[in-house]
């Protein structure tokens, strides 16, 4: 071998040995005598943002990812959503838009750093606060989020299956993810079970390891810290603008001396409810806070930076019952569908402030298209479509049983009785409605319960008649100490003083019918095999109804595209309530009289060249006139802009009266909200506050 070759390969070893080297000397780790973080041995502090994959197509996380970056974050967090990647027990599910290991690769390729909030419970305003509701099947007694081994046995059994696939993506292991979250906001929690933590400490060092830094989140006063910090995990504090950053951060201190100084929530937005205005926190004032805590050089996420869409069932609700709308904008700065706004500038121009900045501009919004109306037909009610939902038939019980135990999460359910005796203004009492009950004598409306009120009907009916009443799932309770929040009928239902027995129940799977149910012609007479004797249910032209009530039913409609499809919205105004699916894709769920959202946001990924669209009213449509004619009015829009901040009822109550009326009503607002949050669902006073100030 001549010299020359010899000393190149001498020179090739070397760098090769450097760069092995340099992959080994990767690192993550806390300065706790200068209170700091040290990538790589350098100080470091990261400014994030939230963004949740599952909430977003997959077919945008690159360009809300690009967005990210390019404002400025070095990071990101994400939380991780149990009952999506475990829907039953042991069937597990890391595919499509749940392939989190995707997620986590594009991020790391875009320039982002990687928290992780892997739970097991992580609230996010998601059903059951992430946690799958078949932990409570025959098990209404489990004690979630606690060392009850009925709840650490199937923890474990999900994180064997997901932290072996995070690990890889360890920022020491050549991956993004620089921190990992154990639990979340745990100190707000009523059981304060040390040994739960211990437990989940020692959980996620045997799967990731000794070397990754994993923390805790809480609000700031002592009470929310106190039993959500061990050691082991590094503490961190939440709070939004309004809360002043020196002494939110004096909290942290008092149980974490030494370290960096971390906001791992620094609300941009809040988030909303049914029948409530649109939430709304000033640009201004989120920048000039996050200013103050960049200044303090406090590293600090931004939650949300977008929040995205409760596509489909997913939606949380707060207590004593609240359930969250289908979007999940939260006045982030980037918008439902990704598009940047003005607070979006005034974060990033602050962001400059501290650190360079990439040289690539933040790119546009994408194209949004008018695709028009789209005239709906009537196809059936849910009762003559029951042998296409649940084609395996009812369940017959003695009693009403959950949801839960009927091995279903969710959407909707069917009971089914009949009446033993004759009634003359008796009370239907539901006490136990969870949530919401279309109700039915003889396949007619007589009348709508709700887990808010009213839970019962006066009724006039004969021995032998058969009552119906389809069970809407609106959302679990996704924060506070009533998230084992089972669904359906859960309490016995009586008439006058007769308990009513004999129930057919039929669990009701509208997602995995949709694609067959209207590609044959019905039959106009449709036998239920229900144990009921012969219940026939007779197909009619027009929906049953009564008093500006009618039975659930399906509307479809078709569309097309000429060019490449672009996002849009749907227009639901007109509508009353109910869910969506276009080409099958369950956009999520309408209540445009309820508000503050009219309008779901469909993105592009959903739409191909001929679309269609499923309604499934639940309480009345526009159209049909009083004397039963087809109205003008049936159809849906496609409008090229979101409608997510509309009036709502109660405000227009409000503003519909005088200004000491007005005043009353914001005092009885303020008052129900604070008791209610803070006693019924345990909010920590922190995250109060940060409701109220901003």
């Amino acid at each position: 071998m001549a010299a020359s070759q010899k000393v190149f390969v001498v020179l090739l070893v070397f760098v090769l040995v450097l760069q092995s080297e340099r992959a080994d000397s990767r690192s993550f780790t806390i300065d706790y005598d200068n209170n700091t973080f040290l990538k790589d041995g350098v100080p470091f502090r990261y400014i994030s943002g939230g963004i949740h994959y599952f909430r977003v197509p997959r077919s945008y996380w690159q360009d809300r990812l690009t967005k990210m970056y390019a404002a400025g974050l070095n990071a990101i967090q994400t939380y991780v959503a149990w009952n999506l990647h475990e829907p039953k027990p042991g069937k597990f599910d890391f595919t499509g838009n749940n392939d989190i290991e995707a997620f986590l690769q594009m991020a790391k390729d875009t320039g982002l750093l990687v928290i992780l909030r892997p739970g097991p419970y992580i609230c996010a305003e998601w059903d059951m606060g992430g946690l799958p509701s078949w932990l409570m099947k025959d098990n209404s007694s489990i004690v979630l989020r606690s060392s009850d081994p009925a709840y650490l046995g199937p923890v474990d059994n999900y994180m064997a299956e997901l932290l072996p696939r995070i690990k890889p993506f360890l920022y020491e292991n050549g991956g993004p993810i620089i921190s990992v979250q154990v639990e979340n906001e745990y100190g707000s929690y009523y059981t304060c079970d040390y040994d739960y933590l211990r437990h989940l400490r020692e959980l996620f060092i045997q799967y990731l390891g000794s070397n990754v830094v994993l923390f805790t989140t809480d609000g700031w006063y002592d009470q929310d810290l106190k039993c959500g910090t061990i050691d082991g995990l590094y503490t961190t504090v939440d709070f939004g603008p309004g809360v002043n950053p020196t002494s939110a951060f004096n909290g942290q201190r008092k149980f974490q001396p030494k370290g960096p100084l971390v906001n791992s929530e620094f609300y941009t937005g809040w988030l909303d409810h049914w029948g409530q205005p649109h939430a709304h926190t000033d640009k201004d004032k989120v920048a000039s806070y996050l200013e103050t805590i960049l200044k303090l050089n406090a590293s600090i996420n931004m939650y949300m930076f977008e929040g995205g869409t409760n596509f489909g069932y997913m939606n949380g609700a707060n207590g004593p019952y609240h359930p969250q709308p289908t979007s999940y904008d939260y006045d982030a700065p980037l918008t439902e569908a990704g598009d940047p706004t003005d607070k979006l500038t005034a974060i990033s121009n602050v962001i400059a402030k501290f650190r360079e900045m990439p040289p690539e501009p933040i790119p546009p919004a994408t194209p949004k298209a008018a695709y028009g109306k789209v005239e709906m037909k009537y196809e059936a009610s849910v009762l003559d479509m029951l042998s296409d939902l649940s084609p395996s038939g009812p369940i017959q019980a003695d009693y009403p049983i959950t949801m839960e135990n009927m091995q279903q999460s969710y959407g909707f359910m069917l009971y089914r009785t009949r009446l033993p005796t004759a009634a003359t203004g008796a009370k239907l009492s539901v006490p136990g409605i969870r949530d919401r009950g279309f109700t039915m004598v003889d396949q007619m409306p007589v009348g709508v319960l709700s887990r808010n009120g009213p839970t019962d009907l006066n009724l006039t009916v004969t021995a032998g008649q058969v009552l119906d009443i389809l069970v809407e799932n609106q959302g679990r309770i996704n924060y506070g100490r009533y998230i084992n929040d089972s669904k359906g009928i859960i309490a016995n239902v009586t008439l006058g003083n007769d308990i009513l027995q004999s129930w057919a129940i039929y669990s009701l799977n509208i997602d995995g019918a949709l694609p067959n149910m209207f590609s044959t012609p019905p039959n106009p007479d449709v036998d239920i095999n229900d144990g009921l004797s012969s219940v026939r249910s007779v197909r009619m032209e027009l929906p049953r109804s009564r008093a500006g009530q009618m039975v659930p039913s399906f509307y479809t409609g078709k569309f097309s595209i000429q060019d490449t499809p672009q996002d849009t919205f749907l227009n639901m105004k007109g509508w009353t309530k109910g869910q969506v699916f276009v080409n099958g894709f369950n956009l999520g769920r309408y209540w445009p009289v309820e508000g503050p959202q009219v309008t779901l946001y469909v993105p592009a990924s959903v739409l191909k060249a001929d679309n269609n669209i499923t309604l499934f009213e639940l309480e009345a449509s526009p159209c049909y006139a009083m004397h039963g004619s087809v109205n003008d009015a049936c159809t849906v829009e496609f409008i090229d802009r979101p409608i997510i901040n509309a009036t709502t009822p109660h405000l227009r109550e409000e503003n519909a009266s005088d200004s000491s009326h007005c005043l009353v009503n914001t005092l009885k607002a303020v008052a129900s909200f604070v008791t209610g949050v803070v006693f019924t669902i345990g909010y920590p006073i922190s995250t109060v506050l940060n409701i109220l100030f901003s």
